[in-house]
């Protein structure tokens, strides 16, 4: 007998809503979970290393590559003169990205000549035995000196306007200005970079990749070869983390790998070590935010003019839309009847940014929740208050408070009931009060608390990536195969869609299957980014099945002469009339009819747009929401602090995998706390990084999490929008939770000048700075001084 269909007449295991366990939870724990770097490999397999410039910014006069030719094991040496396509693997398209630099380097640590070698050591030793000889360049590394130096623009920069700014900021009660310095971020994810490339018949290559984007890769590595998309096929079974950078970092490791495979006719892998690899790719933008601000004695902001810099690196990659969303952000929970947000895309010579968890999204939020601490500190009031009176308006609201910055108005407003639900149930006023009189009375040890909100855009700001695919087979046995666009990364992304795949044809979870992500199967997919891969494949997925269903029921109708309502998907089973067949019997049936099994599925976004000419337009489907409380204890002699307790409320829709979700939000906190306090990158005057390794860049340890951490979804949410299932995405929305740490962490501080002054804390908040920020405001009462370093007010 069957125990699964006895066990499921009534329900089906590990459908949609319920909490399921990651796919490969058990691999990873027991670390049989297969990465690139653990797959066999093809005999033969040669080994690639990458020969870096050693400038920051200089002309190649020379390079003798002989004795990297004549050490032991070496079978080639590749320069950009031996890219048989476009020496270019910019996203793009702007040409400014070369494959391998020539001519000219543009940033310390640039790829100029690639090793091939019989071993991976070979390879490596190999690469440092190059000769070049450079004529040096000016160079810039940080965003001021870009902007000082009139470096140009590495993209077009948006401007979002709404109102008159000028006028509003002249009649203000109040006015104040300031700047803020927000830090940038490695990736560090698990596994790093790699690549493998297998040479086939013609102009064929396959390529594993170890990418977000396997499509761009495709694409990229055919641009390199000189052939076309169809001959390029790139797999990705999982990645060890990309958090963004395998978005478009991948692209040159693959090329590289592919252009050597064919160039030698066998299969080459090429992976850097973790030095190299935070040297060679780029990282989470800095950014500088200047902003003038408008207000009233009861804080409600009348004015925002802000610009908002960029460190964006030494070419375009993705840097325009993520100083683009960086502006979308900036607004968060807030109306500002009269704003104007301007970007400014720096170009310097460091690797060049990219894509990272937010995507732009956190520093603009940042840059705005300084302007609320700014204001609050300002009229001595709680900042919390102040956040709640410039909350944006219900859909309705009389008032057109419900109009961002870039003109989407915004319908589907919780943050007041997700904000007074967690004031509420984290017993914020009673704490903060407590606080405040242990302050009063303690002469070492601050502490601080903060409630700060999160509105986070979902959709790509680019509406053609708005789209997806997803094959689904059907088998004779009732076992179902998928295959979407999607990347796995950790995130759970195969386990929801295969839940949305059950809950369409009411099966058990493990009767689904999914195969590695390939562009031999879906083609043109959109990069597994933006918080969109569940919505977008999981729609992909369900459309796909809807298709067989539509021909199954089709099937039964004709078979057993029944109405189409009476043709049921019950659990693991179809009832057809008063007949109740096993879903894998019915299924054989359908195939002994010559019924077709295998479906397409696709979507695509709906009711967006986007003109970036205007900046106007509907460029998200919907918003995420949530808040978060946290309470710090900061040690004023050495600026040591820890987290105490966090209380995280998170809007994810009607979640699809609970338990996924609540892992995706700590994750994103945890890691969101190590960009703002603990992850800083510092490059020296010779424009070399030197925080390129874990000894010199500190990630959150796991001691670092809240010591109390309570985390809890909107159970009440269900998103409006006809999204998979009604849920909401989770990936990046909580990466901004933690911006309560830092707050918290300024309250302490502020706690030195009684709460007065606005505390100069730029991000990451580390002990050194917070240190310096205390030893400042105790300098500050010692003067007298009325103002605090950080903002003017007139």
């Amino acid at each position: 007998m069957d125990t699964r269909a006895a066990r499921s007449k009534s329900e089906i295991s590990g459908g949609a809503h319920t909490p399921r366990q990651h796919d490969s939870a058990h691999k990873h724990v027991t670390g049989s979970a297969d990465y690139i770097d653990d797959m066999p490999v093809p005999a033969g397999t040669l080994h690639g290393y990458l020969g870096l410039s050693a400038r920051a910014h200089a002309r190649i006069v020379s390079m003798d590559l002989e004795p990297v030719r004549k050490a032991p094991g070496v079978v080639a040496v590749l320069t950009g003169a031996d890219v048989p396509g476009v020496n270019d693997i910019s996203p793009g398209g702007r040409d400014d990205e070369p494959v391998l630099a020539t001519g000219e380097v543009l940033f310390h640590g640039q790829p100029v000549f690639a090793v091939i070698a019989e071993t991976r050591e070979q390879a490596r030793r190999a690469a440092q035995l190059a000769s070049i000889d450079y004529e040096n360049l000016p160079h810039v590394t940080d965003v001021r000196g870009a902007i000082e130096a009139n470096y140009p623009f590495v993209t077009d920069p948006l401007k979002l306007e709404r109102g008159d700014v000028e006028t509003g900021l002249a009649h203000s009660p109040r006015r104040l200005k300031g700047a803020m310095r927000i830090g940038g971020q490695d990736h560090f994810y698990l596994e790093g970079h790699i690549a493998l490339a297998i040479p086939g018949e013609d102009d064929e290559v396959t390529v594993w990749s170890s990418t977000q984007h396997p499509s761009e890769v495709q694409h990229m590595v055919a641009h390199a070869l000189g052939t076309v998309s169809n001959a390029v096929t790139v797999q990705v079974r999982r990645m060890g983390g990309g958090f963004g950078g395998k978005e478009t970092q991948s692209n040159q490791f693959a090329a590289i790998a592919a252009i050597a495979a064919k160039k030698l006719n066998r299969a080459v892998k090429i992976r850097p070590d973790r030095d190299d690899d935070m040297i060679i790719t780029g990282k989470r933008h800095d950014f500088v935010v200047d902003y003038d601000v408008g207000y009233d004695e009861n804080g409600r902001i009348h004015a925002v003019d802000a610009s908002f810099a960029a460190r964006c690196g030494f070419s375009s990659d993705l840097s325009g839309p993520v100083t683009d969303r960086a502006l979308f952000h900036a607004d968060n929970c807030y109306f500002y009847r009269d704003v104007r947000f301007i970007s400014k895309p720096m170009m310097t010579n460091t690797v060049s940014n990219t894509a990272f968890r937010g995507f732009g999204g956190p520093q603009g939020m940042l840059g705005g929740e300084r302007i609320i601490e700014e204001v609050a500190y300002a009229l001595g009031r709680d900042p919390l208050d102040i956040r709640k009176a410039n909350f944006y308006g219900a859909a309705d609201d009389p008032d057109g408070r419900n109009v961002t910055p870039y003109h989407q108005t915004v319908t589907d407003n919780i943050i007041a009931q997700i904000v007074d639900q967690l004031e509420s149930s984290s017993d914020y006023q009673a704490r903060r009060a407590e606080i405040i009189d242990f302050n009063a009375n303690s002469p070492v040890i601050r502490r601080g608390i903060a409630l700060t909100p999160v509105k986070f855009g979902i959709s790509f700001t680019a509406t053609w990536y708005n789209q997806a695919g997803a094959l689904v087979h059907v088998y004779q046995d009732g076992s179902i195969h998928l295959n979407h666009g999607g990347t796995e990364m950790g995130q759970g992304l195969n386990t929801k869609v295969a839940q949305v795949l059950a809950d369409e044809f009411q099966v058990d979870l493990d009767m689904i299957r999914i195969t590695a992500t390939t562009t031999g199967k879906v083609p043109n997919t959109s990069a597994t980014a933006a918080s969109s891969g569940t919505d977008l494949n999981g729609m992909a997925a369900a459309n796909a099945a809807q298709q067989i269903k539509a021909r199954l029921i089709a099937f039964a109708v004709d078979k057993f002469n029944v109405p189409p309502e009476q043709v049921v998907f019950e659990p693991n089973h179809v009832r057809v009339g008063n007949e109740l067949l096993e879903f894998g019997d019915f299924i054989r049936q359908a195939y002994l009819a010559r019924i077709q099994l295998s479906a397409a599925g696709f979507y695509k976004t709906p009711d967006i747009h986007w003109d970036r000419a205007s900046g106007k337009g509907r460029p998200f489907y919907y918003f995420a929401y949530g808040a978060a409380v946290s309470e710090v204890s900061v040690d004023t002699l050495t600026g040591e602090y820890q987290v105490d307790r966090t209380d995280v409320l998170h809007d994810a829709g009607r979640s699809l995998n609970p338990a996924l979700d609540i892992g995706q939000i700590e994750g994103a906190f945890v890691q969101g706390m190590g960009w703002l306090t603990t992850e800083e990158l510092w490059w020296d005057d010779n424009g070399r990084l030197r925080t390129h390794a874990p000894s010199t860049y500190k990630i959150p340890l796991a001691s670092d999490r809240p010591k109390i951490f309570n985390v809890e979804l909107a159970s009440w949410s269900e998103n409006r929008e006809p999204t998979v299932r009604r849920s909401k995405a989770v990936g990046e929305p909580p990466f901004m939770l933690p911006i309560s740490v830092l707050e918290a962490l300024g309250m302490a501080v502020a706690s030195i000048a009684d709460y007065s002054v606005c505390p100069r804390l730029d991000a990451p908040a580390t002990p050194e700075r917070v240190l310096m920020a205390v030893e400042g405001l105790k300098a500050m009462a010692a003067d007298g001084a009325p103002e605090g370093p950080g903002a003017t007010e007139n």
